[in-house]
């Protein structure tokens, strides 16, 4: 008999579970690096190549860097108009920036009022607030051009009051002038020479002009250098040391077309204010020049050393 075949017998495979694998994510350990200024690689910038021509040409990197920088100026104008305006605060007026007494005694003058010249020198003695005897001041503006040579107005006045100063006078000469307070062309020398100027003016003859001529970079600058103009060079020594004992002053225009002088001290009586103001304002309209024609004061103001102004009238 022929044998049956075997029959293959198929394994069963039974597939094991496997259990999954969990993933842990690798730790980098972190290594604490010391700040050191030293050892920090700054990374190596490349060399900008410049053409002879084209986009890369230094002309070319000149007017890109222009014109960036003008967009960023034009960024910041924008800005800035942007911004919300300050409130400016209005600036205080000058008579609010003084001290409290002086806007005490300013309220004693009226600002809209052209006063007399009388009623303003009283105003001036009352509403002066040193506690030194101030001087009364004269400004009076002239309507000339002292560019013109007629126009510098120059002159000088004896106040029949005087000054209330106490000057003291030195003459350039030999000879004893009575109320002199330093005589002798040796004397005097030796005090310009170490430049002590103690005296307060200075008398010489026209003969003895020539010696004081070194000194003129001394004297000059302080206005001690005798002139003609003002009377201090001249043959009567003894008239000019008696005027200038006396009270004479000497006035002149300044480039403003303005004439400041002062005519007495707070302490003077009305009178004599009075009298000091009609000499000097008669010698100042008896050199209005003829080519002006019309008004030649346009304004005058009478103040103290420290006090407010008054206008006063011009006649």
């Amino acid at each position: 008999m022929a044998k049956e075949p075997k029959k293959e017998v198929k394994k069963k495979v039974t597939k094991k579970k496997v259990a999954p694998i969990e993933v842990v994510p690798e730790v980098v350990p972190t290594v604490a690096i010391e700040e050191n200024p030293e050892e920090i690689i700054t990374p190596i910038e490349e060399p900008v190549v410049i053409a002879k021509a084209g986009k890369r040409s230094a002309k070319a990197l000149k007017e890109a860097e222009e014109l960036a920088a003008k967009k960023d100026r034009k960024s910041s104008d924008d800005d800035e108009v942007n911004k919300p305006k300050k409130i400016i605060k209005p600036s205080r007026t000058r008579l609010e920036r003084q001290g409290k007494k002086i806007r005490e005694l300013s309220k004693l003058i009226d600002k809209t009022v052209v006063y007399e010249l009388k009623d303003a020198l009283e105003l001036a003695q009352k509403t002066s607030p040193a506690k030194f005897d101030a001087s009364v001041d004269f400004h009076v503006r002239l309507n000339v051009d002292p560019k013109h040579a007629d126009h510098n107005i120059r002159d000088i006045v004896v106040l029949p009051a005087g000054t209330g100063k106490t000057l003291k006078i030195a003459v350039f000469s030999d000879e004893k002038i009575p109320g002199a307070d330093i005589t002798g062309i040796e004397a005097i020398t030796k005090l310009l020479e170490k430049q002590q100027l103690t005296f307060d003016v200075l008398i010489a003859e026209p003969m003895n002009m020539a010696k004081l001529g070194k000194f003129a970079r001394v004297l000059g600058p302080r206005g001690l250098m005798p002139n003609p103009k003002s009377g201090t060079v001249t043959t009567n020594l003894t008239t000019a040391v008696a005027d200038a004992k006396k009270g004479r002053i000497e006035y002149r225009v300044d480039s403003t077309g303005i004439v400041h002088v002062a005519i007495g001290k707070v302490s003077f009586s009305l009178d004599q204010l009075n009298e000091n103001a009609e000499a000097f304002m008669a010698s100042l309209r008896s050199n209005k020049p003829s080519s002006i024609k019309g008004a030649f004061i346009r304004s005058f103001f009478v103040t103290t050393s420290m006090g407010p102004s008054i206008a006063v009238k011009v006649a």
